[in-house]
Parts: C-alpha cells; sequence; structure tokens
C-alpha cells in the first residue's frame, strides 16, 4: 500500500509540472501526456539510457517538447519514470524523418530494440495537471 501510495504522489508530483497550468476561463482543458514506468532488464542500465538520450535528441531536432525522467531512489520496484507530451501524426512523421538521417530506429525495429532493455513497462496516457479543485467545479457545472 505504501509503495502504491508513493508512487502515486511522485506520479501526481510530475504531472503537476509537465504541462501548462489548464485555465478554465480559455475553455482551454488540461493537457495530455503518456506516463511510463520502466524496469530495466539486469546490466542493460546505461544501454536504455543511451537509447531514450539518442531519441530525445531527435524529439528536440524535431520540436517535440522534451518528457521528463524521474529515476528511482527508493520504494517501488521501477527504475524510471516518463512524462511524455502525446505526440501528433505530424510530430511523428518529423521524429521519424530525422531519426533516420541519425540511423535511430523506429516503428517495428525500434519496438524490438526497446524490448531487449526492459523486463517490465507500461505505459499510461493521462490528462493534467489540474488540481481536485478544479475538477469538483467542472463537475459542478
Amino acid at each position: 500500500m505504501k509503495r502504491t501510495l508513493a508512487t502515486s504522489l511522485v506520479v501526481l508530483a510530475a504531472l503537476t509540472s509537465a504541462a501548462p497550468r489548464w485555465n478554465p476561463q480559455t475553455k482551454k482543458g488540461p493537457g495530455h501526456a503518456r506516463v511510463s514506468l520502466y524496469r530495466v532488464a539486469p546490466g542493460q542500465q546505461l544501454a536504455f539510457l543511451n537509447w531514450l538520450a539518442a531519441r530525445e535528441e531527435v524529439a528536440k531536432e524535431a520540436g517535440i517538447p522534451a518528457g521528463q525522467l524521474y529515476a528511482h531512489l527508493d520504494g517501488d520496484s521501477w527504475d524510471y519514470l516518463l512524462i511524455a507530451p502525446v505526440t501528433s501524426s505530424e510530430q511523428d512523421g518529423k521524429f521519424d524523418a530525422i531519426a533516420a538521417r541519425k540511423s535511430v530506429k523506429t516503428g517495428f525495429a525500434a519496438s524490438l530494440q526497446f524490448r531487449d532493455f526492459l523486463t517490465f513497462h507500461t505505459d499510461t496516457l493521462v490528462s493534467g495537471p489540474i488540481t481536485a479543485a478544479d475538477l469538483v467545479a467542472e463537475a459542478a457545472k
């Protein structure tokens, strides 16, 4: 129970700083992000981080906002938590073109490479950041 609560608090704190704040006056809702937890295979820590770093470089060149990576210190069994923006088809196309130029794998080849580094991972699509008070106000409408 403590591990689940600690992980939830880390995710909540990270999401609070991950995206622009929702402004009800503009009628623009909260942003969307992908929260990923990774448990890296023994001996693959540096290789996994290098893989992520290469993809960060491509994303930066493609104009995709940087994700936020958190390294596990204590508690649950994950190694890294990544909060990254949900990308558009246009951004994905730019990413793929730049990745091809830099010999960074994409598609199924990248998926296979990715799985070589991990013993477990999970991805969750989220909406936020938003406060509980903002959600209560929306529910009252």
